[in-house]
């Protein structure tokens, strides 16, 4: 049977992979598709009669019709969508309501309906195909699998069933996977975060996990709890046929040599890039860290120049007249009734033809205190970088602005939380410091010209941003720490929390 299974997935990870390379020169073309089919949906909606939907024929038309939005902008739809109109954003009314922390609105309520529900779990099953059709990999099928992930306890407004995405989804598992997914639906459904990873450590310590996944963060938590109460000294003693993790938003690089660590050996990776708007992308390479952008799935993609955003006349492009290398403010409508919607990440593009990209950040996650602009991505690969350099293993961290320091001149302030022990910190942030010059030129020549001094390192107590977390209810979950902010309101929540 299990032979049959493996064949069976080599088979089908053929057909459907072929299938969506043939489409690969065909993308811009899907696209204009795409937005077609929104528009014609979207006509007898309130959204799409107060837009004069009617009028739209062109990506033109669209842009001088329907403006460029973030959730505060279409909470009023939402609303409406609450209160149990029909036909608000979309035909009908919404399936689910995903619930989710917004970094500038608080909590959002995110539409997903029968017709996008589709696009998380086949870009997700798609990324495994492309693995397997690349890899010829089928072993990790034959054990269980486990995704860290939200309750999946959903509450009903007005119909709607309303939860967090990945409980969402979990509602959605194929049935022919479902007897070899953990944890339980009873685990699955404490909320106390600490009290499910070690839940979750029981029901998965006797079984063959080939396939775990989850946010970097909360799957080491998960890995440590496992190891503390085996004695095991690392996850390839107890699972020696674990060979394939899969996580999604937040970048893997500065976790990697934790990971390496904690499994004891090297394994596959593979990158999802999910959403409550949509699953955007995924990796569909083990020899290339990039993501095929996910064009033909009843989402429609516009980008607008990160240094051209806050711009009134920023100009919206789509898929047909992007350039590889430069930094895009995510912009999508689906058919789940979200319009010109601002995403907050951005992304830059390595491929035209498949459409591939790198998630660079957030857009409102950067430090500009002083004009130097610096960005998620370039803070991770300065962290990854130091930790092949002396082999540091860096738990978590946090970067922010010290504008107005008791002495000497302002700087950047990287709250780190390291796993070794006697980190010689003054060696760190000089390596630091220099990555980032080399990384960003505003930066250098702020730091050269006297403006700012060199970075400063806070070394985090060991499991301090867990304790922090928790104490803001921001444990596990969909919940992620700020990778840099340009303010101080998470690392001063921080530093008051230890300081009580």
């Amino acid at each position: 049977m299990l032979l049959f299974k493996r064949f069976f997935a080599k088979i089908f990870a053929f057909f459907i992979v072929n299938k969506i390379k043939r489409s690969y020169h065909k993308a811009s073309e899907l696209q204009n598709k795409t937005l077609e089919y929104l528009i014609k949906k979207g006509k007898k909606t309130i959204f799409g009669i107060d837009h004069d939907f009617d009028e739209i024929k062109t990506h033109d038309d669209y842009i001088k019709k329907v403006p460029v939005r973030n959730y505060e902008q279409i909470k009023k739809y939402v609303e409406r969508i609450k209160k149990g109109e029909l036909d608000v954003l979309w035909p009908g009314k919404p399936k689910y309501l995903a619930k989710t922390s917004g970094t500038t609105s608080g909590v959002k309520q995110i539409p997903i309906t029968n017709e996008s529900m589709p696009n998380h779990i086949l870009s997700a099953r798609n990324a495994l195909l492309f693995y397997i059709y690349e890899t010829g990999k089928t072993n990790f099928l034959n054990g269980k699998t486990i995704f860290i992930q939200g309750s999946p306890i959903l509450n009903s407004v007005n119909g709607i069933l309303e939860g967090r995405l990945s409980g969402i989804v979990a509602h959605h598992v194929p049935k022919y996977l479902r007897k070899n997914n953990l944890p339980t639906f009873k685990t699955n459904s404490i909320e106390d975060w600490e009290l499910k990873v070690d839940q979750i450590c029981e029901e998965t310590i006797n079984e063959n996990m080939t396939v775990i996944g989850g946010i970097p963060s909360w799957v080491q938590m998960y890995f440590e709890n496992i190891l503390k109460k085996t004695k095991k000294k690392n996850l390839a003693e107890l699972f020696n046929e674990f060979n394939l993790y899969i996580y999604g938003g937040v970048n893997f690089l500065p976790y990697k040599n934790t990971f390496k660590k904690l499994i004891g050996r090297q394994i596959d990776t593979i990158e999802y890039y999910p959403a409550s708007e949509g699953f955007f992308a995924y990796q569909n390479s083990q020899l290339d860290k990039s993501l095929l952008l996910q064009y033909n799935s009843g989402i429609y993609y516009e980008f607008i120049k990160t240094n051209e955003f806050e711009n009134e006349d920023a100009k919206r492009y789509n898929l047909s007249n992007v350039k590889i290398g430069t930094n895009y403010v995510l912009i999508i409508s689906n058919n789940a009734g979200l319009w010109a919607y601002n995403t907050g990440d951005t992304i830059k593009f390595t491929s035209l033809d498949p459409p591939k990209i790198l998630v660079t950040g957030r857009y409102k996650h950067f430090i500009s205190a002083f004009g130097e602009h610096v960005i998620s991505e370039e803070v991770e690969k300065s962290i990854s970088e130091l930790c092949e350099i002396k082999e540091i293993n860096v738990r978590e961290f946090t970067v922010a602005p010290m504008i107005n320091p008791e002495k000497g001149l302002p700087h950047h302030e990287w709250w780190i939380e390291f796993e070794n022990e006697n980190i010689d910190i003054g060696f760190a942030e000089k390596a630091l410091d220099k990555s980032m010059q080399q990384k960003n030129i505003y930066y250098k020549d702020l730091v050269k010209g006297g403006v700012l001094k060199t970075l400063k390192i806070i070394a985090v107590k060991k499991g301090g941003f867990n304790k922090y977390m928790s104490s803001i209810g921001k444990l596990g979950g969909q919940n992620k720490v700020p990778k840099l902010s340009n303010n101080r309101d998470f690392v001063n929540g921080l530093n008051n929390f230890f300081n009580q």
